[in-house]
């Protein structure tokens, strides 16, 4: 076995740091203010798809390891210690081994044991125990989790599988309790976090408290976290700006708004990262005309990529395709390799042969194809939405715009129930066994618009399994590039937006290469 101790070396600095003067600093007490774009479908992580479930309610929950709060880009290295103090790897590769931590209890005073980990990964390898399991893809090389003592859990694999660790690091991977059922969890939700859940009123606010229990000493600064729902964003920057709130919804402002909030409040923090959030165009496959390949294609040919990305963000998002580019991308493909693919590069030729393909289906400049454009009513779908009808009118189709509340929104897409939709994904980690299990693979929940490859799948496993990260990078270029000329999921582009606070706010560190993995926030605290 080999264990994992990088992470040791890490925490005695952190511990060196504190030692030369910096802890007496932070004062506890408080409520952080925060707004929220609006209200979250449910409070459970797991059968959630969505940021807006991610950032208010993952400070509830621990996890095994977990992505260091205090390191911006997330990656192998900055995975820590979490309810797991250890971990250690078999000599093949498909045993991976967690000594848990003694001591923890869960906000009801139950004991936290292995049995906890063994039946959260049950109800993730279950088919049918969860309502709906979106990421039941990242874990399909699992055999299964085992309480192998009362504080030791052992993950066993089909394969080798180097990112696992990756995974159960992300904020979407919390350790559920034995002994609440998972439909408690939607509503009423008890984990091991720095903060318990007081109050959840749709439409209105979602209202923390600090866990007096909590497993680590001196932890959370704050007395509790208040997200107060407001719909408008509009709404949302004045009253920050004004000094109403603490901090905004941390993914809330554009390029735009960014440059207007540095402009009238000049005094707040800001931070403008990548998101790890793409915006793509879905079609549903199983119904007609979409049925076609042919308009499938024409859809894709369409879109101007640019476009998007000069009015929306003022050219500062990113082409790519399904994994996030570089510099703040690991596995993204390179811009000259991008530029060879299909519908990429010159505009007008490829709406050429889009109208080519329209007339070959039937449609054309006297019979018109009219369709919903169906997308999630927030800023954020609803504005590359209307650029996306613009766009469709090129090619013979009209466009009409149907606005989805988010209560609802991802039950429709999970159903299929829409024709075409302007969506935003994201990629909760920055590895391929995130972004092709989850989009691409067979039967995946998040597999919105239901592209089905055999032969891809396996390309898939076999970039998975790769050791050789070299060797794996190319494995992985070669995949996206194919997706992309497959016309699986067309994306459009990879956003970038910013998240602000009070200068009396201190302890904020919001992650540079995924927006899901970062608002644990127990190392928070207000200086005022």
């Amino acid at each position: 076995m080999k264990i994992r101790t990088g992470w040791f070396i890490r925490a005695v600095f952190a511990a060196a740091l504190l030692a030369t003067g910096s802890a007496w600093a932070q004062k506890p007490g408080g409520v952080l203010k925060i707004q929220h774009m609006d209200t979250p479908p449910s409070a459970s992580i797991h059968e959630e798809a969505t940021v807006s479930v991610a950032v208010p309610f993952m400070g509830v929950y621990n996890n095994l390891v977990l992505f260091d709060q205090h390191v911006a880009k997330n990656s192998l290295e900055s995975i820590v210690p979490d309810l797991a103090t250890k971990w250690a790897w078999s000599a093949d590769g498909k045993q991976l081994v967690f000594t848990l931590r003694q001591g923890v209890k869960w906000h009801d005073g139950k004991p936290f044991t292995a049995k906890d980990v063994q039946c959260t990964f049950e109800l993730l390898l279950g088919e049918g125990k969860l309502r709906r399991n979106p990421r039941a893809a990242w874990y399909s090389n699992v055999e299964k989790v085992t309480a192998t003592g009362d504080f030791e859990a052992t993950f066993q694999l089909k394969e080798r599988q180097p990112a696992l660790l990756a995974l159960l690091a992300s904020g979407y991977t919390p350790i559920y309790p034995c002994h609440i059922p998972s439909a408690d969890m939607r509503r009423k939700p008890i984990g091991t976090g720095p903060y318990k859940l007081a109050e959840f009123k749709m439409n209105e606010s979602i209202r923390l408290v600090k866990n007096p229990d909590y497993w680590k000493p001196g932890r959370p600064y704050l007395d509790g976290i208040e997200y107060t729902i407001i719909a408008d964003r509009s709404t949302r920057m004045l009253s920050f700006a004004s000094g109403k709130f603490d901090m905004t919804f941390p993914t809330d402002l554009t390029v735009p708004l960014w440059k207007n909030m540095m402009k009238d409040a000049p005094h707040v923090k800001c931070t403008m990262r990548d998101t790890a959030v793409s915006t793509n165009l879905i079609v549903n496959r199983e119904v007609p005309p979409f049925d076609d390949p042919k308009i499938r294609r024409a859809l894709a040919l369409t879109l101007d990529r640019k476009a998007f990305i000069d009015i929306l963000s003022e050219g500062e998002s990113s082409l790519g395709g399904v994994m996030l580019p570089p510099p703040s991308g690991v596995w993204g493909m390179p811009p000259e390799m991008l530029k060879t693919i299909v519908g990429y590069d010159d505009v007008p030729a490829n709406r050429e042969k889009a109208r080519e393909l329209m007339k070959e289906a039937g449609y054309g400049p006297d019979k018109r194809l009219k369709v919903k454009v169906s997308t999630r009513n927030i800023a954020t779908f609803r504005d590359p939405a209307t650029i996306l009808i613009d766009h469709l009118k090129h090619i013979y189709v009209d466009g009409e715009l149907e606005v989805i509340d988010t209560s609802i929104y991802y039950n429709r897409v999970f159903k299929k129930d829409y024709s075409v939709a302007l969506n935003l994904s994201g990629t909760a980690v920055d590895d391929p066994d995130v972004g092709f299990f989850e989009g691409y693979a067979c039967g995946s929940l998040r597999n919105y618009n239901g592209y089905c490859n055999p032969e891809m799948t396996k390309l898939f496993e076999e970039q998975s399994r790769e050791p050789d990260q070299k060797k794996r990078l190319k494995m992985v270029w070669e995949i996206d590039r194919k997706l992309q000329e497959d016309i699986a999921r067309p994306i459009i582009y990879h956003g970038r937006a910013a998240g602000c606070w009070q200068p009396y706010v201190k302890g904020v560190v919001l992650h540079s290469n995924s927006i899901y993995n970062g608002t644990r926030f127990e190392d928070v605290w207000l200086d005022k």
